[in-house]
């Protein structure tokens, strides 16, 4: 039976780099393939450049996300509007390798939930990026892979591959940054379900400016760090310290929106 994928790329004002990310995809995967780029307003400069795509309307579409704004509300949208078994998470901007696409969904269809495209295991390794970024992210992954023995070295990493089933049996709390792939990865370690990775070379984008808001985010990370520590949960015991966490880090971005 033919593996098929859907990947979501969460894109914001990505005009100038979707394209080549796009073309890389449809030349690199095999499989049955349907790509989502999700915007959160018709008027994201990423939208006519898709539609304008050789292969819009075949495998390639642009939804735009109606849960709110932000990364982790695009790729929750994304998830929700998949039609394969198989999804892989990937930026717009060319910092993942699409060669990969295929061999991590393998992974899912022969049974783990989560497949990470490691940076910091045997074979990874991240070129270029801000230094500080780059230690904490090191640490974190490094210290989960084998203290808290997620199955992966790189679980903050937002390229992965994920049972479309496990994410729906497990729900997403996150709602801001790329918390998604660290909340996932700790949701499948506390109900001791199977994680694997392969490695990466990830390569910092080349046009445009990160989203990423380190001083923002790094505390919701840490609650999802934390979490990924302790015996097997149930999933409704999962559910319910998930919906804490999230509750918790909703709580923060409030605060800190008064307060800004």
């Amino acid at each position: 039976m033919t593996l098929a994928v859907s990947v979501v790329i969460p894109a914001y004002n990505e005009q100038d780099g979707v394209v080549p990310v796009l073309d890389r995809i449809f030349q690199a995967v095999e499989s049955v393939l349907e790509v989502l780029v999700v915007v959160d307003f018709a008027e994201d400069s990423t939208v006519p450049v898709v539609k304008g795509h050789p292969r819009y309307g075949d495998g390639l579409s642009v939804l735009v996300n109606t849960y709110g704004r932000g990364p982790a509300h695009a790729i929750r949208y994304g998830i929700d509007h998949a039609s394969h078994d198989v999804v892989v998470v990937t930026m717009a901007d060319g910092s993942d390798d699409p060669r990969q696409i295929d061999p991590l969904a393998r992974l899912v269809e022969r049974g783990v939930v989560v497949a990470a495209a490691s940076r910091y295991c045997p074979g990874g390794q991240q070129v270029g990026g801000p230094l500080l970024k780059s230690l904490i992210s090191q640490g974190a992954g490094r210290s989960l892979g084998v203290l808290a023995r997620v199955g992966t070295q790189d679980a903050t990493n937002s390229f992965k591959a994920y049972s479309t089933d496990f994410i729906r049996e497990v729900g997403i709390h996150s709602t801001s940054g790329f918390e998604i792939g660290l909340e996932l990865t700790a949701k499948a370690r506390r109900l001791r379900r199977p994680v694997a990775e392969l490695p990466t070379i990830w390569l910092d984008r080349t046009i445009g400016d990160s989203n990423f808001d380190m001083k923002a985010w790094i505390p919701k990370y840490l609650r999802w760090y934390r979490f990924a520590f302790g015996p097997a949960l149930s999933l409704e015991q999962v559910s319910e310290q998930a919906a804490r966490i999230a509750a918790l880090n909703q709580r923060a971005t409030t605060t800190n929106g008064k307060s800004s």
